[in-house]
């Protein structure tokens, strides 16, 4: 597995390195945007997440992330010195998995990240091949959970794990009516102590600009009690 650290603060960036190494984990650190791009680019599909700070010398990250998100579904966790809520909003809008301000408790970033790898796999390896439930067709978009490939209009889309996890909910729960405190439990189990109501909401609202459109709304807000996908 290869974790790729995105922070300047070499120091900093060692203790990550540090506090999450195991025999199975490597990682790479870069230390500006031009050197995580390059690696990203040549070689994503072996990425399993990236920590990635905002504040770096060659811009934001926020520049990174919309190039990942236009890519790759890989998960992504950001840390920064930015604790305004906007900040975290417009991180989870641009398709962030967690949002984690400096400065911050190693064990909770341990935490974090071992949640993020969690769901991480179980929306890779969760679901058996060659049952019926892998693959849905709605409108002009194509659903595969077994490969991981979403398409609308033949073109791929990339959703991030929260935004995938979301999804298979609610397609599997077609025309009922989920609570948040459902969709809450059911998308983040145990992990959602570290989870506020601003992921969710983000996450819906993601996942309603992808799918959704003037002629055909599927995320439908019950008011009072919940979501309802029809």
């Amino acid at each position: 597995m290869i974790i790729q650290i995105v922070e300047d603060d070499r120091a900093l960036s060692e203790g990550i390195a540090i506090t999450l190494s195991d025999d199975n984990t490597e990682f790479r650190k870069e230390h500006t945007i031009k050197d995580a791009v390059k690696y990203f680019q040549n070689d994503s599909t072996s990425i399993s997440l990236i920590i990635l700070d905002i504040n770096l010398p060659d811009g934001t990250g926020y520049d990174y992330l919309k190039i990942i998100r236009s890519q790759s579904n890989v998960p992504v966790l950001i840390l920064t010195a930015n604790d305004m809520e906007i900040d975290e909003v417009k991180a989870l809008t641009m398709g962030a998995d967690d949002f984690l301000t400096k400065p911050f408790s190693l064990a909770v970033l341990r935490a974090r990240v071992n949640a993020l790898l969690r769901r991480s796999c179980f929306s890779n390896s969760s679901i058996q091949p060659g049952k019926s439930n892998l693959i849905y067709q709605l409108d002009d978009m194509v659903f595969d959970f077994e490969r991981l490939i979403f398409k609308k209009e033949n073109n791929e889309i990339f959703f991030s794990v929260n935004e995938q996890r979301l999804l298979k909910l609610f397609l599997d729960n077609k025309g009922s009516v989920l609570t948040r405190e459902i969709l809450m439990e059911r998308l983040w189990g145990e992990d959602g102590t570290f989870v506020d109501e601003n992921t969710l909401s983000v996450t819906i609202n993601r996942l309603r600009s992808k799918i959704d459109n003037d002629k055909s709304k599927h995320i439908n807000t019950v008011y009072g009690q919940g979501y309802r996908f029809d």
